[in-house]
């Protein structure tokens, strides 16, 4: 089973967290969130508190398959602040393996930490002058290599539906996605 951690901050965006934790889970992955902060409770940008399954500091994440990073403000910048998060996202990054990020987190955490070098990647309109380095796309969602980015709230369930592709496999993607009426919603 495909292991990923959630990281989140002080201000995240709440669909681009929990919309994804809700579909990974749904499609069998081990999703856990970890609070950055130093409190189990993590409060999003517009003021819901989320209890995070555990602290950042009881983690170990060399058993990641995926680090997933929300956006939302200051979120995205409470997590770039958090220099144990950092370290986390360059020893995943220079293994290979799968980082995804979504909003302003792309270009205000990848970006500056220079994961997205020479990359493609999409990220909340406007945020896009940080991709010094990287190709903008400006697409819901731009896969490229390891690195997976999406746009902003709108684009979560497309997001967490190529996620669970990428973890998992396409038909338990297109499964879970017909389910929760995903493909209905947009004319499949």
């Amino acid at each position: 089973m495909a292991k990923v951690y959630v990281f989140l901050a002080n201000g995240f965006e709440d669909v681009e967290a929990l919309i994804p934790v809700d579909v990974l889970r749904r499609g069998g992955v081990d999703v856990v969130t970890v609070s950055t902060t130093d409190s189990e409770t993590v409060e999003s940008a517009h003021g819901v508190g989320i209890r995070a399954d555990v602290m950042f500091d009881d983690c170990d994440f060399a058993d990641a398959d995926l680090l997933m990073l929300p956006g939302g403000m200051p979120g995205a910048s409470n997590l770039y602040a958090h220099e144990g998060v950092c370290q986390a996202l360059q020893a995943q990054f220079e293994a290979g393996k799968k980082i995804s990020a979504i909003c302003a987190a792309p270009a205000v955490v990848l970006a500056q930490l220079g994961i997205l070098d020479g990359k493609q990647a999409t990220c909340y309109p406007g945020f896009e002058q940080m991709f010094t380095t990287a190709d903008y796309t400006g697409e819901l969602v731009t896969v490229d290599g390891q690195i997976t980015t999406a746009e902003g709230p709108a684009a979560a369930f497309p997001y967490a539906y190529e996620l669970l592709s990428q973890l998992v496999d396409e038909q338990t993607s297109d499964q879970i996605a017909e389910g929760m009426r995903f493909k209905h919603l947009m004319g499949c």
